[in-house]
């Protein structure tokens, strides 16, 4: 079994901006799979699926990006997933618009929400999906840009970037990272 994270944060205020990335490419999954059942548990919304005889849960965290780790570690213990079996789908600044990488563990870069779950898992060692948002034009707030919608080609670029990434968090799960970076990467 498998546990696909998507991080963003909860609320309509937050909905399809660029920190939720991740909510809006596991929504794409779920549809993928045919889940349309989502429940709360262990402070995530929650869905399952089956993608190519694989068994997953689809999970949102509800506790904001910051402090995703506690509802991650909590749906951990509760499937019995290791962190071998985890895929985090978040937003990335340092990966170009409408693009996507895939990777095994590293650092946080200051993404406060892999920091939180690197925090409560005690390892780094995890399948993440980094969807590209890019860096904010001028002088423009990393936070303001992050929680702020992309407009015109800005957000074509973060809807293909998000269906991108919802392949590719599929894709680690049918042929493993390899063939995954070699298809995304």
């Amino acid at each position: 079994m498998y546990l696909i994270v998507g991080l963003g944060n909860p609320g309509e205020e937050y909905a399809h901006t660029r920190h939720n990335a991740g909510f809006d490419a596991v929504d794409v999954i779920a549809e993928e799979v045919g889940a349309r059942y989502w429940k709360t548990e262990c402070g995530a919304l929650t869905t399952k699926g089956v993608y190519r005889d694989h068994d997953m849960v689809l999970a949102k965290p509800q506790s904001f990006m910051n402090t995703s780790g506690g509802p991650v570690k909590q749906l951990m213990n509760a499937y019995g997933v290791g962190p071998e079996q985890l895929i985090v789908i978040h937003d990335e600044l340092d990966i170009d618009p409408g693009t996507v990488r895939a990777k095994h563990g590293g650092g946080h870069a200051g993404h406060n929400g892999l920091r939180s779950i690197c925090d409560k898992l005690g390892t780094r060692d995890w399948l993440r999906v980094r969807v590209g948002i890019g860096r904010p034009p001028g002088r423009m707030n990393v936070a303001d840009y992050v929680l702020s919608l992309p407009k015109k080609e800005a957000a074509d670029d973060f809807v293909q970037a998000v269906g991108l990434g919802s392949q590719a968090a599929l894709s680690l799960v049918q042929v493993g990272l390899e063939k995954t970076q070699q298809a995304f990467n």
